[in-house]
């Protein structure tokens, strides 16, 4: 049986990580190594079993005689449930060993440091304060995270917040008082909802937490300090020190100066430049291949980077999926990838939400490309019906003073193809400057030629089968643009109450969010008998055909069989009863107005009443008596609320929460309208849609977005697929007269009258053979209205491969693989695109369909012009100042009232306009924060941020180029020679988890992760660690070990450069075209390079990564301590006190590596037992290790001391100020509650300060 061993002091935090471990897998599915649970031992393993050396606890006995494991980490990770966390057991996994390295390095260390001192354990020569301060910056970043989750990886706890809540569970008792704790107020309420979990209490009970009673400075094992001198003589002290330090500093000035009567040589004037700004200026023709012969120039510069490597790309045909074989039908074992891009509108300028979806799209298609798959990433602007006619048709009226009516069909689509030609180019040019791959030999538009072919094809199809059909039903329209309009073109206006709204072509604001009741009179009762209901939209009462009421409602039974009398129209309102009538909403009656009513229109359907329309297309009232005929609706909204009252029907008015539907496109309020419409049938094909999803065929990621397909595709409704515009696809239907007295004449609901063909020729012949008459005798009409942009769109992944002719791009890129795209067009977009899919061609058009978040603003706000929050990509990539953005609102279509109101958004967000980022930082920035959930808060200070990081790659290929020498040759492979040193093997093995998490992340979409394990291995270990450990190398007599070093330092180039490529191709392939090749037969270019797989870099090495893991930590710990004294420009001593000889051997053999990473001077090891110097700072670097930092002699006690007074005086001063103020009568009465609280945050921080003073004050007076 299987044995765990742990402490039994209540306080061992690595024994209670593996006891609730252990929990969690007992509750689970067992643990996660396979075996049985553990028998729990609280006595120490029996020395006759235990391996050597001893292990340290908690440790695991997987069976007498079985395989010991032991350490908090390991032991927990065993014991854990498999598929809660564990390696490959979720997606994230790779979140959650981030956290756990994140728990063991950084929180362990400074939790222990910060808590143990609180405690006695620890000599009283370290600085509680300073542990304190380095606990507060290992939180931060747990802070920032749990902002925005509740958990560190998923929505249940996972072995990452075992760790950290374990780690900080004697911080939690001992050391974060009420105080901290409001600061730290997200990790707090982290750390209890996980306290409170019912395996984390099983095994702590209660966690109480400190309430701040123990005192810091008053611990039991402190030495009692010698009397420290006075405040005078310190003082004294330290200006005569001053004024001797000065003296000997004018000396030596003095020294260095020429001898009298000799001139001081003036030093050579240096030309100042700005490193931003530098730009290549070689000749190079376009299509050429970018001259980087020359000298690397001194920092990265974006526009230097950039330049000339696109047209390159583009001339060397590397987007092109022939690139490198024959056809596109040549058999690939790797495989093929196809995505087609979502087509941006050809309307205005791309923003950032499309350069998210390019930054995703392109990055997936150099991965796969770079993987050697036949790739193909299509391109293609959508003509945009709606909002291309109106941003034209505002540029008309405002240039010319005229309406597209005036104009004319045929010259209006003159203008809008004039207006497309110059917006359409712009949209490429910004795709190209994102560095998107697309094949441009294969760019579409939505009504070109082949694609409109392809329209008109579906549409006969379709219609043919009685898929698409001619009804008359309740459509969103708008009346300003005289059309309908689709679901997604209506915002929903959330309203609390009473509301004045601005509405087109009226004057004065309109009532919106009221409810007003009136009477109708039953007709033949003798007891003036009434029935009260109530509208938001008073005017349609003038289209009331009926009054209903629940069946069951007690009030109204007497009314069955009877009427009520309008008072207006001659016409009487039977009472019907329905069900849908809610009894317990306002009177239980509910007036019907069938043609303007969603709802009402279905109840008269079901009780055979006629519609009454009662508006016209542009909003106008019909069909009703005067006074109201011809007002427009809102004006009849008043005369009908007038007359009501003027005949005492009006029965009241109140405020009613309410929702007004706005036309986006032209703020309108959408009226539901009756009109004969085009429609597909949507049933069956949904039902195939769905079902596709169910069996597994089409995988819609993240999984959360299938309940959201499901219920729409079984809720959905028949897709009205016509517009009343211009601008479009013109519906390839004609209304059928027939020029024979025995055929009468038809009407427009009726289909058969309607017919549908390729050419008129065509509908003119099945027109004939339809009412059995000679072709010379139909007159036929082509439908005036156009198709839904939507209808075009859904066939996009097959009409841009020439269908329904079959081509080679048809046979080998339908379907495609992949449909990226943003959650919010997953019903209006990518539904349609499977429904047609499916019936069109037999086939999906695409097998997987990956949804990323939507682009909000730093406020979370969205991205709206008339916010000014709505930001150019390229002003991002290129810098822009404030005035600039001012510039671009002016010529934009924004109405003059908004442009103000978006200049003021623009100078609070951006007060010195947007500074230059760059196409490569804006591109793995937007991927990097897709992490975020469903919608990303976007602040372009963190773009500017991984302009930084560009830097840090350009400096570091920079130097390793210098390293490498000019006549370094690399070997012929990237296996390692067999001499690396311990660095050399650390960095192997960094370098393969990079590359595993890479490849791991495109696969599941984790852009996230990979962007993490891409930063974070050439910041944090190949710039800051290993470049670092490589300088003494490549300096040193060794020249075996040297050229080791260079060996592996061009393989973490070559792999690293590699790697980040499909996120930032310009400034990987500027760096990589820098680097001597291995073999002459490499690729021209870093984007057609082979892209590093784990079965090429299998150089994982645990025993190195825990033999360097200690030289960090020891390098964390002297780097901390340095920064708390100051110490920046001296290398002081370092003695490492360790636990145990293993640790001490180790340690030994890490001290060079120390030695250089932190700036000490002598790193030595203590003999067990022994200890440290006097006047030494301590840290912890491990739980076997403690750092002890020489200051005797590096600082001036006298002068720090003095310094340290005049800084204690003042803090008390204030704490004084502080504790008076508090103390006043009617403090707590008369204060406000915020300003207290933020007094008693000042007080505790001066407090905690002058503890911080007092332990620097007793370490300094022990060196006097």
């Amino acid at each position: 049986m299987s044995i765990l061993y742990v402490s039994p002091h209540p306080d061992a935090f690595p024994s209670l990580r593996a006891l609730i471990a252990a929990r969690y897998g007992e509750a689970g599915e067992g643990p996660g190594w396979g075996g049985a649970h553990p028998r729990v031992s609280l006595q120490p393993p029996p020395a006759s079993r235990t391996p050597f050396p001893p292990p340290r606890l908690p440790a695991l006995e997987q069976g007498p005689g079985g395989l010991w494991v032991w350490g908090a980490t390991a032991v927990s990770q065993l014991l854990w449930p498999a598929g809660l966390g564990g390696p490959g057991g979720s997606r994230a996994a790779v979140l959650v060993q981030q956290w756990v390295s994140y728990a063991d390095t950084e929180l362990i260390p400074a939790a222990c440091g910060a808590t143990l001192p609180a405690l006695g354990l620890r000599s009283s020569a370290q600085d509680p304060q300073a542990a304190l301060a380095a606990l507060g910056r290992a939180l931060s970043p747990l802070e920032e995270w749990l902002r925005l989750h509740t958990y560190l990886a998923g929505e249940a706890p996972t072995l990452a917040d075992l760790a950290a809540v374990t780690a900080l569970l004697l911080p939690f008792r001992y050391v974060l008082d009420p105080a901290a704790r409001r600061i730290w107020g997200n990790v707090t309420r982290w750390f209890i909802t996980c306290v409170q979990q019912p395996e984390f209490r099983a095994v702590l009970g209660e966690v109480v937490l400190y309430s701040g009673a123990r005192s810091l400075s008053q611990q039991p094992g402190s030495e009692v300090p010698a009397p420290p001198k006075t405040a005078a003589q310190l003082k004294k002290e330290a200006k005569k020190r001053e004024k001797l330090e000065k003296f000997q500093q004018k000396q030596k000035v003095q020294q260095q100066q020429p001898p009298p009567g000799e001139k001081k040589p003036k030093p050579e004037k240096r030309e100042k430049r700005d490193p931003g700004v530098i730009t290549y200026d070689l000749p190079t023709p376009p299509g050429e291949k970018k001259d980087v012969s020359g000298t690397m120039p001194d920092s990265y510069s974006p526009q230097y980077v950039e330049a000339a490597w696109y047209p390159w790309w583009e001339q060397q045909g590397f987007f092109r999926p022939e690139y490198g074989r024959s056809s596109v039908s040549a058999p690939n074992p790797r495989g093929i990838f196809m995505m087609c891009i979502p087509p941006p509108n050809v309307t205005g300028s791309l923003h950032l939400g499309h350069a998210l979806t390019n930054a995703i799209q392109d990055s997936l298609t150099r991965w796969h490309r770079m993987r050697g798959e036949t790739t193909l990433w299509n391109p293609g602007c959508d003509h945009a019906g709606i909002a291309t006619q109106v941003v034209v048709e505002k540029k008309l009226w405002r240039e010319q003073g005229l309406s597209r009516h005036q104009l004319g069909r045929e010259a209006f689509l003159q203008e809008v193809w004039k207006w497309k030609e110059e917006k359409g180019d712009r949209i490429y040019h910004q795709l190209k400057k994102l560095g998107s791959s697309l094949d441009w030999n294969r760019a579409c538009f939505t009504m070109d030629p082949k694609l409109s072919a392809a329209v008109t094809e579906a549409f006969v199809r379709l219609h043919e089968e009685g898929v698409i059909y001619r009804s008359t039903r309740l459509v969103n329209w708008s009346c300003t643009l005289n059309s309908a309009i689709s679901d997604i073109e209506v915002d929903k206006k959330e309203l609390t109450g009473r509301t004045l709204l601005s509405v087109p072509g009226y004057k004065e604001k309109v009532e919106f969010g009221v409810l007003v009741s009136f009477a109708y009179k039953v007709q033949g009762s003798d007891s003036n008998d009434e029935v009260v209901v109530a509208t938001t939209r008073i005017e349609t009462m003038l289209g009331d055909v009926a009054v209903a009421v629940h069946p069951k409602d007690p009030r109204y039974q007497h009314l069955k069989g009877k009427s009520v009398i309008h008072p207006f129209v001659s016409r009487s309102l039977p009472i019907v009863f329905d069900d849908f009538v809610d009894m317990e909403f306002g009177t239980g009656a509910v007036k019907i107005t069938p043609a303007h009513d969603q709802n009402d229109y279905e109840v008269g359907q079901r009780h055979g009443l006629e519609a009454v329309s009662i508006m016209d297309a542009r909003g106008a009232l019909i069909n009703v008596p005067p006074p109201f005929l011809g007002l427009p609706r809102f004006e009849a909204r008043k005369a009908v609320l007038a007359a009501l009252k003027e005949q005492g029907l009006f029965r009241g008015i109140e405020d009613n929460p309410m929702v007004v539907p706005l036309c986006n496109r032209s703020k309108d309020v959408v009226e539901p309208l009756l009109r004969p419409q085009w429609y597909v049938r949507c049933g069956e094909m949904a039902q195939a849609a769905s079902a596709a999803v169910t069996r597994g065929d089409l995988r819609i990621l993240p999984e959360a977005h299938q309940r959201t397909w499901h219920a729409w595709m079984d809720n959905i409704r028949d897709w009205c697929i016509s517009r009343q515009l211009w601008w479009g696809h013109r519906i390839p239907a004609y209304f059928i007269t027939v020029n024979d007295s025995a055929v009468p004449p038809g009407e427009d609901p009726d289909g058969r009258y309607w017919v549908s063909g390729r050419t008129e020729a065509e509908a003119r012949e099945k027109a004939a053979k339809e009412f059995g008459v000679s072709p010379d005798k139909i007159s036929l009409q082509q439908d005036e209205d156009v198709l839904d942009t939507w209808f075009s769109s859904g066939l996009f992944p097959f009409s841009i491969l020439g269908w329904p002719n079959q081509s080679e791009d048809l046979s080998v890129f339908y379907p495609g693989t992949l449909l990226e795209t943003g959650h919010d067009i997953l019903f209006f977009w990518v539904a349609r695109m499977v429904m047609l899919g499916l019936k069109l061609t037999g086939k999906l058009p695409f097998k997987e369909v990956y949804l990323h978040a939507i682009v909000r603003d730093a406020h979370g706000r969205k991205m709206s012009k008339s916010l000014g929050n709505v930001i150019d990509p390229l002003d991002v990539i290129h810098g822009v100042s404030l005035q600039g953005l001012h510039d671009q609102l002016l010529n934009s279509n924004l109405d003059p009232s908004e442009v103000e109101k978006a200049k003021e958004g623009q100078k609070a967000d951006f007060p010195t306009g947007i500074p230059e980022c760059g196409t490569d930082a804006l591109r793995f920035g937007l991927c990097a924060y897709t992490s975020q959930g469903r919608d990303i808060n976007l602040d372009v200070n963190r773009i500017l941020g991984y302009r930084h990081f560009c830097n840090k790659l350009w400096n570091a290929t920079k130097f390793a180029l210098r390293g490498l020498g000019k006549g370094f040759v690399p070997s012929p492979t990237s296996e390692p020679g067999g001499h690396e040193s311990l660095v050399d093997r650390w960095i192997r093995s960094r370098l393969t988890e990079a590359v595993r998490l890479s490849n791991q992340g495109f696969q599941a979409y984790d852009f996230p992760a990979v962007t993490t394990a891409q930063y974070s291995f050439w910041l944090y270990e190949l710039c800051d660690v290993y470049l670092e450990c490589l300088k003494p190398v490549l300096n040193g007599v060794d020249q075996v070990a040297a050229e080791c070093a260079r060996q592996t330092l061009y393989t973490c180039l070559d792999v690293g450069l590699r790697l980040l490529s499909p996120f930032m191709p310009f400034v990987t392939e500027e760096l990589f075209q820098r680097l001597p090749r291995r073999t002459l037969q490499a690729p021209p270019s870093l984007c057609v390079t082979a892209y590093p797989e784990p079965s090429e870099c299998s150089w994982k090495d645990p025993e190195a990564e825990a033999a360097f893991e200690l030289a960090l930590s020891i390098t964390r710990a002297v780097r901390s301590l340095r920064a708390d004294y100051n110490l920046t420009r001296i290398r002081p001593d370092c003695f490492l006190e360790v636990a145990d000889e293993a640790t001490g051997a180790l340690a030994s053999a890490v001290s060079g590596y120390v030695q250089t990473l932190a700036s000490a001077g002598i790193v030595a090891v203590l003999a067990l037992g022994a200890s440290a110097p006097q006047g030494c700072a301590v840290a912890l670097a491990s739980d076997r290790c403690s750092v002890h930092l020489q200051l005797q002699g590096l600082v001036d006690p006298a002068r720090e001391l003095g310094k340290l007074q005049a800084k204690r005086d003042e803090a008390q001063r204030q704490a004084q100020r502080l504790r008076e103020r508090r103390a006043a009568s009617g403090y707590t009465v008369k204060v406000p509650l915020k300003v207290q609280e933020a007094d008693e945050a000042k007080l505790q921080q001066t407090e905690a300060e002058l503890r911080k003073v007092d332990e620097a004050i007793a370490l300094f007076q022990k060196m006097l």
